[in-house]
């Protein structure tokens, strides 16, 4: 058996171990654990080197929970190049007020060699290859460092996301996959910010209750599912990272 056999082998089983770890937490906290549960079961069974938090900075409530408990945690910003400036604002804060490690995950591409290489605006023309060129690879190849992803995905975002479980196995990236948050509200959501001080997208408060690239975004009209504004006018709903 050859070296990379060997790599290989043992990576399966650190893999089919962690997945029988999620089943296991998964049945022990059920669907309704608080999310100081759901992170104390994280905390009790990985260590902070190998966990991460993906965050949008669209709010820092899950990465200010998940430090409380794990401080100097990795947060995954997605350095897409088509941000808001409130969005980069909000990663600046939460890397200077937050106890964890900012790490800004960049495409292969900057937006101009992208433009170059598939025509301008690939956004309008194909959405889902510019998530998957942006966003979708560029994440896949971080996570590959760790053992365990959080999200910060709620199951009152929309239809899709209604049945989020709280602790899974991400069979797309090989890696545990935890949404302590999946039970809150939007309400709970800002509440908790406003209480601890904690940054917080300013798009929030003007009509952007989800934000991802700006020219992929628009503020959500009162009534319409939170996710209305994101990919408007296409059956797109999601950017393929949360499948």
């Amino acid at each position: 058996m050859s070296a990379a056999d060997v790599v290989n082998t043992d990576r399966n089983a650190d893999r089919t171990a962690d997945r029988a770890l999620a089943e296991a937490g998964a049945a022990e906290l059920g669907f309704d654990a608080s999310a100081a549960e759901v992170i104390d079961w994280v905390k009790a069974n990985f260590s902070v080197e190998e966990v991460a938090v993906a965050c949008s900075m669209a709010d820092a409530v899950l990465p200010a929970v998940v430090a409380e408990a794990l401080p100097g945690v990795d947060v995954l910003f997605l350095e897409t190049g088509y941000h808001f400036g409130e969005t980069h604002a909000t990663r600046n804060e939460v890397a200077a007020v937050l106890d964890v490690r900012v790490v800004d995950v960049l495409p292969e591409r900057t937006v101009a060699e992208q433009d170059a290489e598939f025509g301008p605006r690939l956004h309008e023309r194909d959405p889902g290859a510019c998530c998957r060129l942006r966003k979708m690879e560029p994440l896949a190849k971080a996570l590959a460092g760790y053992r365990l992803w959080f999200t910060g995905v709620r199951r009152d975002e929309g239809p899709t996301r209604a049945d989020t479980p709280l602790i899974t196995w991400d069979e797309a990236h090989g890696l545990v996959k935890v949404n302590p948050l999946a039970a809150w509200s939007f309400d709970e959501l800002t509440g908790y910010a406003a209480a601890r001080n904690v940054p917080v997208n300013l798009l929030l408060a003007h009509g952007y209750p989800s934000i991802g690239c700006a020219p992929c975004t628009r503020p959500v009209a009162e009534g319409e599912d939170p996710r209305a504004g994101r990919w408007a006018g296409l059956a797109k709903t999601e950017c393929g990272i949360h499948r």
